[in-house]
C-alpha cells in the first residue's frame, strides 16, 4: 500500500518540488555497511540519513538494490520487486522509505526498463525454447548467411561495454542470436510487445504503491530501436538506440507515473548532443533528464556559458534542466578537473568551485554521494577492482570518520570493503569536515542552506553576463530578488568592475552570502561606490554576492 508523505504534501507548492530539489544519489553498495559483510545496505542508508537531513538535500535517488546476480553491480536486474539479500530484506525497503519521510526526504529508486538480467525468469524461460511464453519478451534473430545461422552476427551493432564489442551473443541451446545493448547478460528487452510494456509498467506500479516519490531511469534511450535492425551507417546515430517509437512508449511511462501526484521521473539520456536530449523533455515524458555534454564539460568559462545557454535557449522556458558533474559511472570531478602537478589546494579549490557552479545554477542539481567531501577517484592497486568499465574509482566506500580512529574502514564497516577506502580518507571524512569551518562539507552545507533560503536561486531566471574570458558571471532574479554569481575558472587572480558590469541602473553596493575562498585565498576585495567598485577573484575561487537592487527600484 503507499503511504503517503503528509509532511511533505501538505502546503504543496505551485511549483512542482522537484524543481526546487536538491537530489543526492546513494550507491548503496558503498554507502554505509550495518550487517558486517563489507558491502553497503539498506538499514546502513536508514542510519545515515540524519547526514543528508544535515546535509540540506531533498531527496535521495538510489541506485538498485533489485535481486541481481551483481555482474554489472545492480543493473542486471532478476527481479525488479525484491531486495537484494546482500542490502536487506523488502522490510528493509519499506523502513527506508518510512524513515527518509520523516526526515522531509523524498526517494527515488533507480529502475531499468530496456533489459534484464540473464537470470530473470522471463529470460530463463525464453531461453527454453523458440516457443517459450516469454520468448517474444526478447530479440532473438537468425544470422544473416541462409541455412548458417550461427555465420554471423545479425548485424554490426556493437554494445555499450565492453566497448567494440558485439551486440548479439550466439544461443546454441535454440540456434539463435539474442540482442543486448551492455553484457552479454543483460539481454535487451523488446518494447514493441504490448506485453513486455505492462510488465514492466507493473514494476513502476509496484514502487509507486510502496510509496517512492519518483523513479530513475536507466539507459532509457535504449527502449526504442530500428525494427529493421539495419546496420549502423558510420557518421550516422546508431539504429540500436533513441529511435522514434520511444518516445510513444515514454509517453505510456509518464502517463503511469501521473497517476501518484507529485511522482517524478528522471531519465538517463545517453546522448552527448543537447537537441537529442531535448525531445525526451516533452510535456508528457521525462520530468527530468542527466545531461551528459554538461557532466563531461572541462573547467573552461566559455565551454560552460556556451553549454547552458545552448540548453536554456533549446529548451525554452517551460522546460527545467537538470544538472550533475558526478556519478557512479563518470569520474569525480575532483579528479576530472585537475590538472598534472596541482596540489592539494589547487585541487580541492577546483572541486570548491563546481559546488558554487552546480549549487546556483537555474535547474535541478544532482550531487553524488561523496561529492560533498570532496573526494577525488580513488587510486586501487594492479588487479584490484571488479568492474569490466573501469568505474571502481568512482565507487569506492563512503569515509564516515578518519580510519586513525573509526578504524580502517573509516566508519563505512566493521569488515574488509568490498573496495578499499580512499587514500585520502584520513582528511577528507564526515567526522572531521563537521569540524573544519573550511572544509568542503562545510562549503555544500553553507551553499545548500543559501539555495534554500533565497527564491532567485532556486526559482529565479538567469542571465550570463560578459567578463573576461577566464570568468563565469550570470545573474539569478525572482521578483526583487538577485543573486550575482562570479567564478574564476583560471589559475590566476582576475579583477572584475562590477560597476561596468552591472551597468548605471544597479546601486553596485554587492553583499557578499557565499565564497569558496577558503580554498583559493581571499575572494572579495571590492569598495562600494562607482568605478572603484572592483571584486578580486583569486585562483579558481567563486563568489555569491546580492548586488542591491536597481538604483530607480531603490529610490
Amino acid at each position: 500500500m503507499r503511504t503517503e508523505n503528509t509532511h511533505l504534501t501538505l502546503g504543496r507548492p505551485a511549483r512542482p518540488w522537484w524543481q526546487d530539489a536538491v537530489i543526492y544519489q546513494v550507491y548503496p553498495r558503498s554507502f554505509a555497511d550495518t550487517d558486517g559483510d563489507g558491502i553497503g545496505d539498506l538499514p546502513g542508508i536508514v542510519e545515515r540519513l540524519p547526514h543528508l537531513r544535515s546535509l540540506g538535500v531533498d531527496a535521495l535517488w538510489i541506485s538498485p538494490f533489485f535481486r541481481s546476480p551483481m555482474v554489472d553491480y545492480g543493473y542486471d536486474i532478476s527481479d525488479h520487486t525484491a531486495v537484494d539479500p546482500i542490502f536487506g530484506t523488502d522490510a528493509d525497503a519499506d523502513v527506508l522509505i518510512a524513515a527518509a519521510h520523516a526526515q522531509d526526504l523524498r526517494v527515488l529508486v533507480d529502475i531499468v526498463l530496456p533489459h534484464t538480467s540473464d537470470q530473470h525468469p522471463w529470460f530463463r524461460a525464453a531461453a527454453t525454447s523458440r516457443t517459450a511464453p516469454t520468448r517474444d519478451y526478447y530479440v532473438w534473430r537468425d544470422g544473416p548467411t541462409p541455412g548458417r545461422p550461427d555465420g554471423g552476427p545479425p548485424n554490426n551493432w556493437s554494445a555499450g561495454f565492453p566497448p567494440g564489442s558485439s551486440s548479439w551473443t550466439w544461443h546454441p541451446a535454440t540456434a539463435q542470436w539474442y540482442l543486448h545493448s551492455h553484457l552479454p547478460q543483460q539481454p535487451d528487452l523488446d518494447w514493441s510487445n504490448p506485453a513486455v510494456r505492462a510488465a514492466q509498467l507493473d514494476v513502476l506500479r509496484f514502487w509507486l504503491d510502496r510509496g517512492v516519490d519518483g523513479v530513475r531511469l536507466d539507459s532509457i534511450n535504449r527502449l526504442g530501436k530500428d525494427p529493421a535492425y539495419r546496420d549502423n551507417v558510420p557518421g550516422q546515430p546508431p539504429r540500436q538506440q533513441n529511435w522514434p517509437t520511444l518516445h510513444d512508449y515514454l509517453r505510456q511511462v509518464r502517463a503511469l507515473v501521473d497517476e501518484y501526484p507529485d511522482a517524478v521521473v528522471v531519465g538517463e539520456v545517453w546522448e552527448f548532443d543537447q537537441r537529442r536530449i531535448l525531445p525526451y523533455l516533452a510535456p508528457d515524458e521525462l520530468h527530468l533528464a542527466h545531461n551528459f555534454v554538461f557532466a563531461r564539460l572541462p573547467l573552461d568559462a566559455a565551454e560552460i556559458r556556451r553549454t547552458v545557454e545552448e540548453f536554456l535557449d533549446l529548451a525554452g522556458p517551460s522546460t527545467w534542466p537538470a544538472w550533475f558533474l558526478n556519478n557512479h559511472d563518470e569520474p569525480r570531478v575532483v579528479s576530472r578537473w585537475s590538472a598534472p602537478g596541482d596540489d592539494e589546494k589547487v585541487r580541492h579549490a577546483r572541486g570548491r568551485l563546481a559546488a558554487m557552479l552546480l549549487l546556483t545554477l537555474r535547474g535541478t542539481p544532482f550531487l553524488y554521494q561523496g561529492e560533498e567531501l570532496g573526494l577525488p577517484d580513488t587510486e586501487l592497486p594492479p588487479g584490484v577492482g571488479e568492474d569490466r568499465n573501469g568505474r571502481d574509482p568512482q565507487r569506492t566506500p563512503m569515509p564516515w570518520g578518519p580510519p586513525s580512529t573509526a578504524g580502517p574502514d573509516a566508519g563505512f564497516s566493521t569488515a574488509e570493503p568490498w573496495l578499499p577506502i580512499g587514500a585520502t580518507a584520513e582528511q577528507l571524512n564526515v567526522a572531521a569536515e563537521l569540524r573544519d569551518a573550511s572544509s568542503m562539507l562545510t562549503l555544500y552545507r553553507d551553499l545548500l542552506s543559501l539555495r534554500r533560503t533565497r527564491p532567485s536561486l532556486r526559482a529565479g531566471s538567469q542571465v550570463f553576463l560578459d567578463v573576461p574570458r577566464d570568468l563565469l558571471a550570470y545573474l539569478r532574479t525572482e521578483g526583487g530578488e538577485r543573486s550575482l554569481v562570479v567564478l574564476n575558472c583560471a589559475a590566476t587572480t582576475c579583477f572584475l568592475d562590477l560597476a561596468a558590469v552591472l551597468g548605471p541602473g544597479w546601486s553596485a553596493t554587492p553583499v557578499l552570502l557565499a565564497s569558496t575562498s577558503d580554498a583559493a585565498g581571499p575572494a572579495l576585495s571590492a569598495t562600494a561606490g562607482g568605478s572603484d567598485s572592483t571584486l578580486v577573484l583569486g585562483p579558481f575561487s567563486g563568489v555569491v554576492l546580492d548586488p542591491g537592487p536597481p538604483l530607480e527600484a531603490a529610490v
